[in-house]
């Protein structure tokens, strides 16, 4: 697979990586063991790049990450985890004594000494305008307890002044074929900083995926059902603030782009890949041959700039005027 750099990690991944949010909560039920099939195909399959958070499944998520790092030593994995989302969104939480208990309960989930890459789990604005945020990350570096920081954001504004950080190392931002607004300014602003992107809700929540019609149903456990209309938390993670009908439309619009022999959801992830400046794509799986699916997305060559020019088109035609201008 494709590898590209974290500079300020001085770490190279591969292109596609794993998101680990359906093994803790919120996509409905998967089991240990499908968990780590699933774990295991995606790393036979190439994948050295797993994004997890401390609140996915209150921590089930990274202790399943953890199982998997300790019957496989040699991986080669870059665990990503996030910090922030398990007290009510206050400034006056984002505390350096908070920090070191979160990043201590996440380090024994991890079963690991020292945290790869810890992010702030879509803070409020205020967070990352805080310096004094950003000392107390440096304070983690400084006492080995993480090896580098980024920001998981919802908004380009706050990609924006995160990527103005000299000590970030990551932004982790929505980005698909039903998201484009990063491309403006946050990808060109980052690849000029030398920030990674780590490109998140790749298919928008499996809209892009081509399965999903207006019969299908979601369980009352998944996000899909309960919160559609950002009941829980920012509508923008749940099919990334599209209509789902809206959204419908628009697939089928990509639907005859795809080329022969690649999968939609493949077209999707490598309409990212495509994006310069994009470092790792996270699609999450729920088994091992989503996993496996998702990883040969690496594979595909580049898009043709008619194709490319299409997908715009149908974004501005159909998703624009509902997403834009919101994030």
């Amino acid at each position: 697979m494709e590898e590209r750099s974290f500079t300020r990690l001085g770490r190279a991944v591969g292109v596609v990586g794993l998101g680990a949010w359906q093994f803790g909560a919120d996509w409905g039920t998967v089991s240990e063991t499908t968990a780590l099939e699933t774990l295991d195909a995606a790393v036979t399959a190439g994948v050295t790049f797993v994004d997890t958070a401390d609140v996915y499944g209150d921590g089930r998520s990274e202790q399943l990450i953890g199982r998997y790092l300790r019957s496989h030593p040699d991986a080669g994995l870059l665990v990503a985890t996030k910090m922030g989302r398990r007290v009510p969104q206050t400034p006056e939480a984002y505390t350096l004594a908070n920090f070191r208990q979160w990043t201590d309960r996440s380090r024994t989930n991890l079963g690991v000494d020292r945290l790869d890459l810890v992010q702030l789990h879509c803070p409020p604005s205020a967070v990352v305008d805080s310096d004094t945020v950003f000392d107390a990350l440096d304070t983690l570096v400084a006492e080995e307890r993480i090896t580098g920081y980024g920001v998981s954001v919802e908004t380009c504004d706050q990609a924006l002044t995160a990527i103005a950080r000299p000590g970030v190392a990551s932004i982790q931002i929505i980005l698909n074929a039903l998201r484009h607004k990063p491309l403006e300014q946050v990808l060109p602003a980052a690849s000029a900083a030398g920030v990674g992107i780590i490109a998140r809700v790749p298919l928008a929540s499996g809209l892009l995926s081509g399965r999903y019609d207006e019969r299908t149903r979601f369980a009352a456990d998944d996000h899909r059902s309960y919160n559609r209309h950002g009941e829980a938390f920012d509508v923008g993670e749940t099919f990334s603030g599209v209509d789902y009908g809206v959204g419908l439309a628009a697939v089928r619009r990509l639907a005859p782009l795809v080329p022969e022999s690649v999968t939609m959801a493949q077209f999707a992830l490598r309409w990212i890949l495509d994006q310069p400046g994009v470092t790792v794509v996270i699609p999450g799986a729920r088994d091992a041959a989503q996993a496996r699916g998702n990883a040969a997305a690496a594979a595909v060559p580049p898009l043709d700039a008619d194709t490319l020019a299409a997908v715009r088109t149908g974004y501005d035609d159909l998703i624009r005027p509902q997403v834009h201008d919101r994030w």
